[in-house]
């Protein structure tokens, strides 16, 4: 897996299709402070992680109102490696302020 973010974002968008209540990947930091500022901001049930062995895993509640998700879009704007950077005060506004942009910096 090239891009494991993208990858969390994808597991969401699918379980939200079919409605399921929650869905399952591998778990890392970077996922879990994603799931955490989700929760944070009222997108999502809440999240837990299951640890077997070495493995853990990422299990995140779905959130939906009135039969509809309550994540209208999520997606992946700057894959890794593309350099893609701004200051934190020139980032666009997310629906007229109403979303949440999420930032990450990984330096490797």
């Amino acid at each position: 897996m090239s891009d494991p973010v993208a990858d969390m974002f994808t597991r969401i968008r699918n379980g939200q299709r079919v409605e399921k209540k929650s869905v399952t990947m591998p778990s890392s930091k970077l996922k879990v402070a994603i799931a955490q500022v989700l929760k944070d901001e009222g997108y999502i049930e809440g999240y837990s992680v299951k640890s077997e062995g070495v493995k853990s895993e990422l299990q995140v509640l779905l959130k939906y109102y009135a039969g509809r998700p309550v994540i209208e879009r999520i997606e992946r704007v700057s894959p890794p490696g593309c350099g893609s950077t701004r200051a934190a005060d020139a980032l666009p506004q997310v629906m007229n302020g109403l979303g949440v942009a999420i930032v990450t910096t990984s330096r490797g």
